[in-house]
């Protein structure tokens, strides 16, 4: 597929493997998986690199995962666009909700062709509004091979390779079971590597770091709806589950008993506050205890924990807190530009977390439901698209000279150092987005003193590299990590109001003059725009600010 040049240096000492396809998926969870199946099925010959193993690793797979699934009759459907417009600040698409509810309404009905194995209800109708996330990432696994798609497991991608147009034409990275650099060079790539969590230690999140949104942005995509990224998930202190529903059963407590008023489970201003000062303590005592075994079953991975330490949860208070998920169930990433779910770069397209979820989410999104049926079907897009244009360019990918476009930590601007202590670096970018008065509780001063030290460890890691090559996994980590808080707290910055999951404390209401979507992009300098939501705020409607 033409000639390369760039070889990454640290991989001079290593072995390489080099592999050629039509269409390259970065990231194996639903998103990845999901369009890994369409582009073959589009007749494109497809590699999908995964930074674990596909079919276990990501949000999605160790958890019980309700799904954004409506018949089509058309009461329901516009119930359940209406059920959150108000809650995501009527920034969502009705277009894109109906596309994504139509198109979810089809994948399901084929998981369940495929084999996935629904319940069925008393009088046996197959009840196919959640999924386990074992089940339906091993399928998922499963379908992908069937489809001849090769699968790189254990191989994160740390940059993408362009062509002299700027291009997408490929991805190269680090097999971590080898210990060897690999190229992909590919007619186009889709980017399915979900959100940035940044280490917090939620769920299944730590291989989300916010890979795909750096080397995106290292070829000029832009970004959307990153504000709205201050997603906390309540967790027990001795678990890294973050599953909520469950505290919709819950009383909140202080260490001394009293009872934290107007705290619930999706009402978490309240505890957030609270532990700003002191320990938070949960019991699912609103729980009857008919419900405690269909609620065992239905999220085993929940009571786990507690099973091992002897604890009731539903007689006893256990601690809790609130771990940052970040973009993982906030609405920010990749900007689409169209049906395809294509990106602002050519042969770039994204999916899943990995893109933003404004287009039927809004301001506001959760675990689950929404980003569940947005995963399967921007997937479905994604690989649909990638595949078509390379079709469409016909035989002029052969010819293409590539070169690589990674930066940060892993090819210095001029010369630079070595990175001497990666986890310093991570640890720099958590103390400013972990802490609630930050990133929760948003101030106009403490973003402006927030984004002085990320810009400052930016300029730091823009000019160091890796040592070799397993060492620039973990370094590419914390750049993309960086990079990314410095997208959510400009964009934070310039919405002066609080809607959606966004939170301003020096701008507490809702200004009707910003219902607009936010646009950034950049890296050493970091751009902000803004640009109309297509959906009408009812003349009659107020906009409830999410908890």
């Amino acid at each position: 597929m033409g000639s390369f040049d760039s070889h990454l240096e640290i991989a001079s000492h290593a072995g390489s493997s080099e592999y050629e396809a039509d269409v390259l998926v970065v990231g194996g969870g639903p998103a990845g998986t999901w369009a890994a199946v369409n582009a073959a099925a589009h007749g494109a010959r497809v590699i999908l690199a995964d930074k674990g193993y596909c079919g276990t690793s990501g949000a999605a797979a160790p958890s019980g995962n309700g799904v954004w699934f409506i018949p089509p009759e058309p009461a329901l459907r516009e119930e359940a666009m209406a059920s959150r417009e108000q809650l995501g600040g009527y920034l969502a698409d009705r277009g894109w909700m109906a596309r994504v509810l139509d198109q979810t309404w089809s994948n399901v009905h084929q998981l369940d062709q495929w084999g996935y194995p629904f319940p069925s209800d008393e009088a046996g109708q197959r009840r196919r509004g959640s999924l386990q996330g074992p089940e339906y990432m091993r399928l998922m696994r499963k379908r992908v091979k069937q489809a001849g798609v090769r699968i790189l497991d254990h191989s994160p991608a740390l940059e993408l390779l362009v062509d002299e147009q700027g291009a997408v034409a490929g991805a190269s990275g680090v097999s971590r079971q080898k210990n060897e650099h690999w190229q992909v060079r590919a007619g186009a790539v889709v980017i399915a590597t979900g959100g940035c969590a940044f280490l917090s230690r939620a769920l299944g999140c730590n291989v989300l770091t916010g890979d795909g949104y750096l080397m995106a942005a290292e070829v000029g995509a832009q970004l959307s709806s990153m504000e709205f990224s201050s997603a906390y998930g309540i967790s027990p202190e001795i678990s890294s589950v973050t599953k909520t529903a469950f505290y919709r059963y819950a009383t909140f407590l202080r260490e001394d008993g009293s009872v934290i008023e107007g705290a619930s489970g999706q009402h978490r201003s309240p505890i957030a506050r609270t532990l700003l000062s002191g320990k938070v303590y949960a019991i699912l005592d609103k729980a009857d205890p008919s419900l405690h075994a269909s609620l065992r079953l239905a999220q085993p991975n929940f009571f786990l924990p507690f099973d091992r330490l002897g604890i009731d949860p539903f007689t006893q208070r256990f601690p809790v807190t609130l771990r940052l998920e970040g973009t993982v169930r906030g609405t920010g990433g990749l900007r689409i530009l169209d049906d395809s779910c294509a990106t602002s770069v050519a042969g770039l397209y994204a999916a899943g977390d990995a893109a933003t979820r404004e287009l039927i989410c809004g301001g506001f999104t959760g675990g689950g439901s929404h980003n569940a049926a947005w995963a399967m079907s921007s997937g479905y897009w994604a690989g649909a698209g990638a595949a078509d244009f390379v079709r469409q360019q016909g035989g002029s990918l052969a010819h293409r000279k590539l070169r690589s476009a990674g930066g940060a930590n892993l090819r210095p601007v001029a010369g630079g150092a070595y990175v001497a202590d990666v986890r310093s670096q991570v640890q720099a970018v958590q103390a400013e987005v972990f802490p609630y008065q930050y990133n929760y509780f948003r101030h106009a001063d403490t973003l402006t003193q927030s984004l002085g030290r990320l810009d400052t460890l930016w300029r730091q890691l823009r000019d160091t590299r890796a040592p070799d090559a397993l060492s620039a996994i973990a370094a590419r980590e914390a750049a993309a990590m960086t990079a990314t808080a410095r997208w959510m707290y400009r964009s934070a910055l310039a919405r002066t109001e609080t809607r959606g999951m966004h939170k301003r404390e020096d701008f507490p209401a809702i200004d009707a003059g910003q219902h607009h979507l936010i646009t950034t992009g950049g890296l050493d300098d970091i751009w902000v725009t803004t640009r109309p939501a297509t959906t009408p705020v009812p003349s009659t409607a107020g906009v409830e600010v999410a908890a």
